[in-house]
């Protein structure tokens, strides 16, 4: 078997009536960005009008904190402590697992790959999890988000190492002869997040109670706890790997043609393999140290896009991010206004529409991907 050939990266001026073209798309995402935004700032058990959002995001523009005795004050409150920075770790969290799951299929040649399936996200949570519950003088009392700033960091450390690890492991079992077999990759992503799984479960077993209760809730997977101290942590490794994954499109389009035509056209094929790795561990590891496990989201982001844009990475990259956030935000929104005041933990709704999904596309993709 043999990997998936994407089309050449200029296919979609062949069918203009089909696609967009790479700025068109961008465009539509920022659009459809702009309107997740709004809604999920709007929307929750506090509900916020259209026009307070706006009145607050005025006030914060022109450095005007509310009064007391302003009739915003509560809903400012509300949205700038809570609200806010569950928007921002939303908007952070959707790229970047979006961004990785258009690298990861990238890398691959194979639109159905995910950060997930080759056990990126759990390799992640191993990371963390094992920070959190194996090294409780640094107060890890619960999860990550919750340590202090060095806490943070360090929890996020381990989820960008052992994710490292786990997508370098899957990429060298999954390669026979030269090439990556989809049947093969899904088996060894299988075995691996097994792997991670048990690694998972041996740690919850030696978790103190209250460790018990906080990875257990994590590992759902959830924007409830985010306030202003992850999003400053998590920014700085979401944002270092958009910039340097904007100087990717032109050797990911080429390497699209097959490995052998990338490296006859001049493109170190081993060094753009590990850069990719490096950057979808680093995106999938920072978010993952802070709101648990979110899946499907990388991917249903770069399928979408690939299905409006085709495959021109100019397109794909900045288009995943940005769906990516969006589908985040609005899935968000759901959880926590659907079943109000009950929340639904945001990893098991990804789950609930992803899985069916990536059934769906498997099924229609089958005579393509074997």
């Amino acid at each position: 078997m043999s990997a998936i050939t994407a089309p050449s990266a200029t296919r979609w001026r062949a069918t203009p009536g089909r696609w967009l073209s790479p700025a068109a798309g961008t465009a539509l995402g920022l659009l459809l960005l702009l309107i997740s935004l709004g809604v999920a700032a709007s929307h929750g058990a506090f509900a916020l009008g259209w026009r307070e959002v706006l009145q607050l995001g005025a006030l914060w523009w022109q450095g005007q904190p509310t009064s007391g005795e302003d009739p915003l004050s509560a809903g400012a409150q509300v949205f700038w402590h809570i609200r806010a920075p569950r928007l921002a770790m939303g908007l952070l969290a959707g790229a970047a697992l979006g961004l990785s799951g258009a690298l990861v299929q990238g890398l691959f040649r194979n639109p159905l790959a995910d950060p997930g399936l080759i056990g990126v996200n759990a390799g992640a949570a191993l990371g963390a999890a094992g920070f959190i519950v194996l090294l409780p003088l640094l107060g890890a009392t619960t999860v990550g988000f919750q340590l202090g700033l060095w806490g943070v960091a360090g929890a996020m450390l381990s989820a960008f190492v052992l994710s490292l690890l786990t997508t370098a492991l899957v990429w060298r079992m999954a390669r026979q002869h030269g090439q990556v077999a989809v049947t093969r990759l899904l088996l060894v992503g299988v075995a691996v997040n097994a792997l991670a799984g048990s690694g998972l479960g041996l740690l919850s077993h030696l978790a103190t109670d209250s460790q018990l209760r906080a990875l257990s809730f994590w590992m759902l997977g959830s924007l409830a706890p985010s306030h202003w101290l992850a999003v400053a942590c998590v920014l700085p490794a979401v944002l270092l790997s958009a910039l340097l994954c904007a100087t990717l499109p032109a050797s990911l389009n080429t390497l699209s043609l097959g490995e052998a035509q990338a490296r006859l056209s001049g493109v170190d094929v081993q060094r753009l393999q590990r850069r990719c790795v490096a950057l979808a561990a680093l995106s999938v590891g920072s978010v993952t140290a802070v709101i648990g496990m979110v899946g499907f989201i990388g991917l249903l982001a770069p399928h979408a896009v690939r299905l409006l844009t085709g495959p021109e990475h100019r397109a794909v990259l900045p288009g995943s991010a940005l769906l990516g956030a969006s589908l985040v935000l609005l899935a968000d929104t759901v959880a926590r206004t659907a079943f109000a005041p009950v929340e639904l933990p945001l990893g098991v709704l990804t789950g609930l529409i992803g899985a069916p999904t990536f059934l769906w596309l498997l099924q229609k993709r089958g005579h393509a991907v074997t």
